[in-house]
């Protein structure tokens, strides 16, 4: 069985045991179940249900690894015969999540 959850603007399928690294989500630490009611649609085999927009009463559960921040990705700007050069570097906070159920409706 496979879901697909939207979360911190986007969107991920995910199926039980799947590890995804999403958007940062606050307010909870290692160890933490956390739930997305947020569920666009779901499939198990031939069988799909698409909900417009989202699924009423379908929950995907998961278990929260980490919260880290990601690779880093450089910035550089420059302008050419002007000697100006900017570089920076920028690392995203993300949450590490094990998803460990998909409830349907």
């Amino acid at each position: 069985m496979f879901a697909v959850i939207k979360t911190g603007g986007k969107q991920y399928k995910v199926a039980a045991k799947d590890v995804v690294c999403v958007e940062k989500i606050d307010g909870v630490s290692a160890g933490e179940t956390i739930s997305f009611d947020t569920v666009l649609m779901v499939g198990e085999g031939e069988s799909v249900t698409v909900g417009l927009p989202k699924i009423a009463g379908a929950l995907v559960r998961g278990t929260v690894l980490e919260q880290r921040k990601g690779d880093k990705v450089l910035v550089f700007k420059k302008t050419r015969r002007s000697t100006y050069r900017r570089k920076r570097g920028h690392r995203q906070l993300e949450t590490v999540v094990r998803i460990t159920e998909i409830v349907p409706n």
